[in-house]
């Protein structure tokens, strides 16, 4: 139980911050589509390049069962979604922890 109530937490922070980092990246993604931000700067790229490595093999596999619909990417949304069910489900763990 000492080791475990941390754990959980640490957990979930951890996934609080991931749903930002794919907000953060989807947000990016569409700012350099649209001409917006310029990628030859070298900061841009380095903070893209980041992201991306971060966010892509999360996302791989969901793009891979979504069918394409057009240009909009709904995998970030997926993911999201997951990451939310994800933390509920830590977060009804450590309840039952803390009550049992």
């Amino acid at each position: 139980m000492i080791i475990i109530d941390p754990l959980i937490r640490v957990a979930i922070i951890a996934v609080d911050l991931y749903i930002w980092v794919v907000i953060i990246g989807a947000i990016l993604s569409w700012l350099i589509a649209f001409n917006v931000i310029n990628t030859s700067n070298q900061l841009v790229y380095t903070i893209t390049d980041f992201l991306y490595r971060i966010t892509e093999p999360a996302l791989r596999p969901i793009r891979r069962v979504i069918p394409n619909f057009g240009g909009i990417d709904i995998s970030p949304i997926v993911l999201i979604l997951g990451l939310i069910f994800l933390q509920m489900v830590l977060g009804n763990i450590h309840r039952a922890l803390l009550t049992g």
